[in-house]
């Protein structure tokens, strides 16, 4: 087995880090809670992947050395059935070519080529020298990825940049401690001085807040880690320099780079150059793994082993950043039964949905995007899970399944029960008349307090307006276990749930 150093950070830090350590792997730069809850030694070396959560805090991205992301990939999967992953085509430090397609009031729209086809990144023009028009060849640099169920972009720049955690290194010269502790800068800047930690010409280096408590051993394989890196970085984006368009063969690129060693070679590219339909260089892969009820769950169990946790515990703090505030506090005062039921009622009374409230529906598909199916009003809340959902329906259009036109003051009245493998749709029209059911087959439903979220798993009942039940999709379900977006063990729960529905209706 290959052992992996792995930075943990978000709200499924204190799981993940049980689940590291009891695989056998290390876990560095682990944050002060962390070093309370574990019996461990947490070194300072940089680490071989990162794991963050996301910014909705649905799920995970974990990037790093491609060896070391497969080795602690199913610690990140098998948290559960409804745990999906997928890979990251942008993964941060990777250098691609892409095109801008639109520019905005603070930067621009880049289509990018990836070896997965085109994915979309944002250029922030103060990233980039150039002025940046529609239409430009642009290389650049993956500062920060997106998961692909958000609606965020790539962030992107015009230059080279590699490392992170300790140090990073950039173009220009010198040397910068980022520490907002003042006096521990100034006492990391005199430990730097007196080891001769100097980067080499053409970089500057920039140390991170982890180094100030990093010892010397540390700095100096840190620095020399970025060092490595970089260079290989800078020849692999530099290594068409030098070719000409009329010359290059199919797949080549001609660099932009002025050859002086100051890490041009990224930004607004002129006419002799030719696009390049894969990364130049890629340092690191990446993973974007969501979870679902059943995965959170199993996170709780986890996080158990270390600390007072819950029932539901990453549940609620998936919701919104005030219920994560209130699942601390409830810890913090009390010791929480780990065989006590998910307090369903009071996490919706607390923070919500309500009656009346607005909630979204986010359709999650297998293939890592999200679609928002409408927003309806909540018309009812019951204790034991179910919410109630009105959405009035658009005059255009059929009912997919169905067969039935939508008419204008159609109706669409859903029933989502927190845990359950399906909900149902009942289409009715105006004067009342049930134009049909679709029951969604999918993961288990969560109702968070703006939107019910699930991932749907294909494969569908209907009832039609004469009484006919029928079964639908499993032709995409199956294409989906052959495309590898659905694992097979999901794949028949979800077979098992739509011949059960079958059954009833």
């Amino acid at each position: 087995m290959t052992m992996v150093r792995a930075r943990v950070r978000g709200i499924y830090a204190t799981a993940l880090t049980a689940r590291l350590l009891d695989a056998g792997h290390e876990v560095v730069d682990a944050s002060p809670p962390i070093r309370r809850r574990f019996d461990a030694a947490f070194g300072t070396d940089p680490p071989d992947v990162r794991i963050e959560t996301s910014g909705d805090r649905q799920g995970v991205g974990a990037h790093g050395a491609p060896d070391a992301l497969d080795a602690v990939r199913g610690l990140l999967t098998d948290a559960g059935r409804d745990a999906l992953a997928w890979p990251d085509p942008t993964p941060p430090g990777a250098v691609l070519d892409g095109e801008v397609t639109e520019t905005l009031g603070g930067g621009a729209v880049v289509r990018l080529r990836t070896d997965d086809g085109d994915a979309e990144g944002y250029l922030p023009y103060g990233d980039v020298d150039a002025r940046v028009e529609t239409g430009d060849a642009v290389r650049v640099q993956v500062r920060e990825s997106a998961a692909p169920w958000t609606d965020r972009r790539p962030e992107l720049a015009g230059e080279l940049r590699v490392g992170g955690d300790l140090v990073a290194l950039e173009p220009g010269s010198g040397t910068r401690v980022d520490a907002r502790d003042d006096e521990a800068a100034r006492e990391l800047s005199g430990m730097l001085d007196l080891l001769d930690l100097d980067p080499p010409d053409g970089w500057r280096a920039v140390w991170q807040p982890p180094a100030v408590d990093a010892d010397t051993e540390a700095l100096t394989a840190g620095l020399d880690a970025a060092v490595d890196a970089a260079e290989e970085l800078r020849a692999a984006v530099e290594s068409g320099e030098g070719c000409e368009a009329d010359d290059a063969a199919d797949g080549e690129w001609l660099a932009a780079s002025d050859g002086e060693g100051d890490g041009a070679g990224l930004g607004v590219l002129d006419g002799r150059n030719r696009l390049r339909d894969a990364p130049l260089a890629a340092p690191n892969a990446g993973v974007w793994v969501w979870f679902g009820r059943e995965s959170r769950f199993g996170l709780d169990d986890a996080r158990r082993t270390a600390t007072a946790t819950m029932p539901g515990h990453h549940r609620v703090k998936a919701g919104s950043a005030d219920a994560s505030t209130g699942v601390d506090l409830a810890e913090a005062l009390c010791d929480p039964a780990p065989d006590a039921e998910f307090p369903f009622a009071v996490v919706t009374d607390a923070f919500g949905p309500r009656e009346g409230d607005a909630l979204r529906i986010d359709h999650g598909k297998p293939d890592g995007r999200l679609i928002t199916l409408g927003e309806g009003r909540v018309t009812g809340v019951d204790p034991d899970g179910t919410v109630a959902v009105e959405r009035e329906m658009s005059g255009s259009g059929t009912y997919d399944g169905l067969g039935v036109d939508r008419e204008a003051g159609d109706v669409a009245e859903t029933s989502l029960k927190e845990g359950r493998w399906w909900y149902p749709t009942t289409y009715r029209g105006r004067d009342g008349t049930v134009r049909g059911t679709y029951v969604n087959v999918c993961t288990p439903v969560e109702v968070f307090p703006d939107a019910a979220r699930y991932v749907d798993l294909h494969v569908d009942v209907v009832k039609l307006p004469d009484g006919t039940v029928e079964r639908v999709d499993d032709d995409e379900l199956d294409a989906a276990v052959a495309a590898g977006t659905v694992p097979e063990p999901l794949a028949e729960k979800a077979r098992s749930v739509a011949s059960a529905l079958e059954n009833a209706l």
